[in-house]
């Protein structure tokens, strides 16, 4: 486990990292995601933002996948190189409906993959989940499933969709997120610390409802353009 300076709007908060979670460091990455928290980035930018910044992630988490050495022919000569060697198909998770602006990011990295909804919406009173929708494979079990959700707050939504996926048998689960906060980190790798987590940043704290600050506000709303 390593310290971690979680970002703030204060004076700064450091929190130990665990070691499932894996924070990407690239510049490329924090001058995106800070035009993502900005209160005048539209709709259209935003979204093409969120796209940008999960193919990254998408790469990120592609640097773990199995490899095989295959022999072929290159205009100059034949030679031994390496390509990917999936054991099991590959499917991503997106938790409706803001992990749906992540979707395009990854199948762009993955254009074969599998993309296998679940609804899960907050209680904007108690904060808990409710699922209200899900539909898989009878192969479930086989995948190696990628959770995709701009945001890890309080991991209520994710957390329920790794026993979900758990209760179908499913072994090989990772979860991508863009933002995250501390406690939905805390929460996730206490109880699954063998489940890797990738994310852009973790933020300061969760305020008293639940969002994470300094964030970006609701996802789910500026990338389907639904703000009151």
């Amino acid at each position: 486990m390593e310290a971690f300076m979680a970002n703030s709007d204060d004076s700064g908060k450091t929190f130990i990292l665990p070691e499932n979670v894996h924070v990407i460091d690239n510049p490329l990455v924090t001058d995106r995601l800070t035009v993502l928290r900005m209160t005048k980035t539209g709709n259209r930018k935003f979204r093409e933002i969120v796209k940008e910044i999960s193919g990254f992630i998408a790469y990120e988490i592609g640097a773990t996948l199995p490899t095989k050495t295959v022999e072929i022919e290159t205009p100059l000569c034949r030679t031994l190189q390496k390509r990917i060697d999936l054991q099991q198909p590959l499917a991503i998770v997106p938790i409706l409906r803001a992990g749906i602006g992540m979707v395009s990011g990854f199948t762009d990295v993955y254009p074969d993959v599998q993309i296998l909804n679940v609804g899960v919406q907050r209680d904007e009173t108690t904060h808990a989940p409710i699922a209200y929708y899900q539909k898989f494979p009878s192969d479930i079990h086989r995948h190696k499933c990628i959770i995709i959700d701009p945001m890890l707050a309080t991991g209520g939504s994710i957390d329920y969709t790794i026993d979900l996926l758990h209760r179908q048998g499913c072994e090989d689960i990772v979860v991508a997120a863009i933002l995250t906060a501390p406690e939905g980190i805390a929460r996730l790798s206490d109880k699954y610390p063998d489940v890797p987590i990738y994310c852009c940043a973790v933020d300061s704290h969760l305020d008293e409802h639940k969002y994470i600050v300094p964030g970006l506000g609701d996802a789910g709303d500026r990338i389907f353009g639904t703000l009151d």
